[in-house]
């Protein structure tokens, strides 16, 4: 499946609700765009067997190329579990790309993959149906997605980086050379960060940094461990993590609710539809 296909479909089906997505894990498989287009950017990966088209075959190569992708975007490998939903994402599209040329919306553009996705899962749309969407439900749902509206814990700090590989001993003694009034940017390169959240900062400088960082003193160089090497930190200010209050955030928890009930449903329906397919993984052994 092409890279086009899997954007096209993904985004019409995600992308209003990409303001406050969740855990990719924990999505619709149909609402997946962690990796976007990047997903199965390749169309060897799946065979269909001329003598059976209802046989949907996914090969070894298609698991070697997602695991690469993969390992690309995430920097590591799929899990059990991650592997299945990718396997699902390319599933869906091409479950959908079939039913659109059963549909014959393919007209004009049969050669044009991501414009029969395309018309194939607008027709689906057009059966989804919201339910009615009761303050309890909204809570609900606010409740179970809070992390997405609480506000996080922001770091202001300052990081200073000796030239080459070096250890944890140069570092704390640099440290102890900035402290006694060394200039921050003699020996080493300076930067400035500012308003960082948690997240931001393991994924930037490795899992446990923000912990570790809110821990220290602040206005007082000290040497961390990144996933870098040693460097030279100062914490500037903290700005603590704040409860979001739902009477405020409501119209944006309705919204959100909204795209995650459509998105869910349209997932159904695509899986119902890929009942009427054979599917076999030909995974490499």
């Amino acid at each position: 499946m092409s890279a086009s296909s899997l954007a096209s479909s993904s985004v019409s089906v995600a992308s209003r609700s990409s303001r406050s997505l969740p855990a990719w894990a924990r999505e619709p498989l149909l609402h997946f765009v962690v990796l976007g287009a990047l997903l199965f950017a390749i169309d060897h990966a799946l065979f269909t067997r001329g003598d059976d088209p209802h046989l949907i075959v996914i090969g070894a190569d298609a698991d070697r190329e997602a695991q690469q992708v993969f390992v690309a975007a995430r920097g590591r490998a799929p899990n059990g579990e991650e592997m299945s939903a990718l396997r699902g994402v390319w599933l869906n599209n091409e479950v959908l790309y079939r039913e659109g040329l059963a549909m014959q919306v393919d007209k004009g553009d049969r050669a044009i993959r991501d414009r029969v996705v395309f018309k194939a899962l607008s027709v689906i749309d057009a059966g989804v149906s919201l339910p009615p969407a009761d303050d309890a439900t909204l809570r609900r749902y606010f409740e179970a997605h809070r992390d997405h509206y609480d506000e996080p814990a922001r770091y202001d700090f300052e990081e200073a980086v000796l030239s080459g590989d070096v250890g944890e001993a140069p570092v704390r003694a640099f440290a102890g050379a900035l402290n006694a009034g060394l200039p921050g940017d003699a020996k080493a390169g300076l930067r400035v960060f500012k308003g960082r959240p948690d997240a931001n900062l393991d994924q930037s400088f490795g899992e446990g940094f923000a912990r570790a960082l809110a821990g220290r003193p602040v206005g007082e160089w000290t040497a961390m461990s990144t996933r870098d090497g040693w460097r030279a930190i100062r914490l500037d200010a903290v700005a603590p993590s704040r409860l979001a209050d739902f009477a405020v955030v409501r119209n944006t928890v309705q919204m959100d609710w909204a795209d995650a009930t459509a998105a869910e449903q349209r997932t159904a329906a695509v899986r119902a539809l890929t009942k009427k397919y054979k599917v076999r993984i030909e995974a490499e052994r």
